[in-house]
């Protein structure tokens, strides 16, 4: 017997096993399973994850003393074989539930004494190499259930599209009874069968006490499923994405929140069933923080292939429209060039062979930049990119991780600001994340074992100039029927209404949508503000939670009226360089951009910096992080006293409106 029991070897403990690929949300929530490659579906379970009243009715059913025994119940066996012998059939089984794990760990068709006295060797080996809560995880994950259905947890999706965390006592009682004899009593096949084997179990129940009468009759009156239900499909972008990064990988965690990910798909999928059978909606909400993904609906219907389904549309590279505005207007906020209340000409202009135009055909004349922005205008983001730099511009995004994509050999242009170039949503979301952090951005993330340290932040524009823009957005006329005043977004529309856009954050998430066809073809009326817009604030309100207010204005910003503004600063005059043969253009010759400073001041003062500049017309005003520190007119050099160490910006402004910029840092 002795050596008998040698040659069995080690017991299985389910390691030779193909368990399905599972990826969960945030919580543990299943997102979406994958079947086995040989087509079963059979998800790891722990005793933790599935309601404590299975427990009570698969012990008191099945194996009354398996916290006690250590494998093979002697009495039971004893009373099996009692009952056999003075009834002639088989009233009770004698298994305990870790003989059944060790027979659903090596199946064996034949039913003999010699396969009994395996099952009950292994069962001992089992025991003694795990824990009684590890036992009836392999149980919770290879008990069979019909068809390729195997373990609590696929059956529990299966039959009562839920997760077994929160049982009724009749589910409880039917996953408890199936085991025994699974294809006879597929709820599917023979309802009544399954229905009598549930109730068996009920007044085993009762019989002992421990569930009150009327319980085990409300569990009775419970209707047996009839169908199977699809297994989850939450996520299938991401889903299918977190897959192919890790393949070999059975568990996979991601960031999404699963009730947040589920009405936002229903969201997409109403409206763009009301918008035509042709369109798609896109849908990305983070936690800018972080950089976690919360949500990312990447189509309105995976399954829908005349809305090409199964391409997600966030990672898609389209026309932006006018969302980039944003950033053309912070990077001369932080320049120092202009400010909200900078007064801007919105009149007929050209440039080359290039005049812009406004949406309507219309122009507003004088307005401020707030306005301008406001209202997306278009000449005025135009004179200001062409301040900026396109090449500076696209150079600056990329270097925050929003890359512009380019015709293959086209340099960037002017057009650009107005959505000619190219850009996922994924990226876009990104550049508003860090608009809503002041400044920095960091990777979107949707793995949730991603360290913060492995996700550094990125430079996108100065903490000033990026409260600027959130603060001039979070009064956008909001869209019909919407409270206004909540959220700082933008809104744009490509080029031959191809693509509408909504872009918007409130103190903690970001959101962006993509309305369109994926092929590209135009739709006519398709507009980011009446499009895109109010499936927007819907995603913000099905977020489950009140708008959280934008961070306070950081030390720096300037709270004045146009009146107020420095003279520099009121009224913006694009394309006010000296001629040639005028004075030189004006810069800064000390300290150069980018350079690092040790500064020492007196005894409770701030240091001293000294600032050099050269050319321009004067009078010449020095800024110290867009408040102004000192007006020159006819020296070329000043001392300015920065407010403490860190990064400080010094802009010079000249009587004809030139300007000149460096961002050093003090230490």
């Amino acid at each position: 017997m002795a050596l008998w029991v040698q040659s069995l070897g080690p017991p299985p403990l389910g390691k030779h096993l193909a368990w399905s690929t599972v990826v969960v949300d945030r919580d543990g929530r299943i997102l979406r399973p994958y079947a086995t490659p040989d087509g079963r579906w059979r998800l790891p379970a722990t005793v933790d994850a599935v309601d404590p009243r299975f427990f009570d009715l698969l012990l008191a059913y099945e194996d009354r003393r398996f916290r006690d025994h250590a494998g093979v119940d002697p009495a039971a066996l004893l009373r099996a074989a009692w009952q056999f012998g003075t009834t002639g059939r088989v009233v009770s089984g004698g298994s305990t539930l870790t003989m059944q794990v060790a027979r659903l760990l090596e199946p064996r068709s034949e039913r003999s004494v010699a396969a009994k006295l395996r099952q009950m060797v292994r069962a001992v080996q089992i025991e003694r190499s795990l824990t009684k809560n590890q036992v009836l995880a392999l149980y919770l994950g290879l008990a069979p259930y019909g068809g390729n259905l195997e373990g609590i947890r696929a059956a529990s999706l299966a039959w009562f599209g839920k997760e077994p965390r929160r049982l009724t006592l009749g589910e409880a009682a039917l996953l408890v009874a199936l085991p025994q004899a699974p294809e006879a009593r597929r709820p599917d096949r023979a309802p009544d069968v399954a229905r009598r084997a549930r109730n068996r179990v009920l007044d085993r129940m009762a019989a002992a006490g421990v569930v009150e009468p009327g319980e085990i009759d409300r569990a009775k009156a419970e209707p047996v499923p009839t169908a199977r239900r699809p297994m989850p499909m939450i996520a299938p972008h991401a889903a299918d994405r977190m897959v192919s990064y890790n393949p070999e990988k059975n568990i996979h965690r991601m960031t999404l929140e699963a009730p947040l990910q589920v009405v936002l798909e229903a969201l997409a999928k109403d409206r763009a069933a009301a918008l035509g059978p042709d369109l798609s909606v896109a849908v990305l909400a983070v936690e800018h923080a972080t950089g976690e993904v919360l949500a990312r609906v990447g189509s309105a219907d995976w399954t829908d292939a005349r809305r090409a389904g199964q391409v997600d549309m966030t990672l898609a590279v389209r026309s932006p429209g006018s969302t980039l505005k944003p950033f053309v207007f912070a990077l001369g906020f932080e320049d120092g060039f202009i400010h909200p209340e900078t007064l801007l000409d919105d009149r007929p202009t050209r440039y080359g062979a290039y005049a812009p135009e406004n949406f309507d055909l219309t122009f507003q004349g004088t307005v401020t930049a707030r306005r301008a922005l406001q209202l997306s205008l278009n000449v005025p983001a135009v004179q200001v990119l062409e301040k900026v730099g396109p090449s500076r511009f696209t150079a600056r995004l990329a270097q925050a991780g929003g890359k512009l994509v380019l015709p293959p050999g086209e340099a960037p242009g002017l057009a650009m600001g107005l959505g000619g170039t190219g850009i996922t949503l994924a990226d876009l979301v990104g550049l508003y994340a860090g608009l809503a952090r002041l400044g920095t951005t960091v990777a979107l993330t949707e793995r949730l074992d991603d360290t913060p340290a492995a996700n550094p932040p990125l430079r996108l524009v100065e903490p000033v100039a990026a409260w600027y823009v959130g603060n001039v957005l979070l009064g956008a006329p909001p869209p019909e029927n919407a409270a206004g005043g909540r959220i700082a977004f933008k809104t744009g529309t490509s080029y031959g209404y191809r693509d509408a856009w909504a872009v918007g954050f409130d103190g903690r998430h970001t959101i962006g949508v993509w309305v369109g066809r994926p092929d590209g073809a135009p739709v006519p009326g398709l507009i980011g503000r009446a499009t895109a817009a109010p499936i927007l604030f819907d995603a913000f309100a099905r977020l489950g939670r009140a708008p959280v207010p934008l961070p306070p204005a950081p030390r720096g910003a300037l709270f004045a009226s146009t009146g107020k503004l420095p003279a520099p600063l009121q009224r913006f005059r694009p394309g006010a360089l000296p001629s040639q043969g005028a004075e030189p253009p004006l810069r800064i010759v000390f300290p150069p951009n980018g350079a690092r400073l040790e500064l020492a001041g007196e005894a409770g003062e701030p240091a001293a910096l000294a600032v050099k500049i050269a050319g321009g017309s004067g009078p010449v005003t020095v800024m110290v992080d867009g408040l102004p520190r000192a007006v020159l007119r006819d020296r070329r050099s000043t001392t300015v006293r920065p407010e403490g160490p860190g990064f400080v910006r010094l802009t010079v402004t000249d009587a004809r409106g030139a300007t000149d910029s460096v961002l050093v840092r003090l230490q």
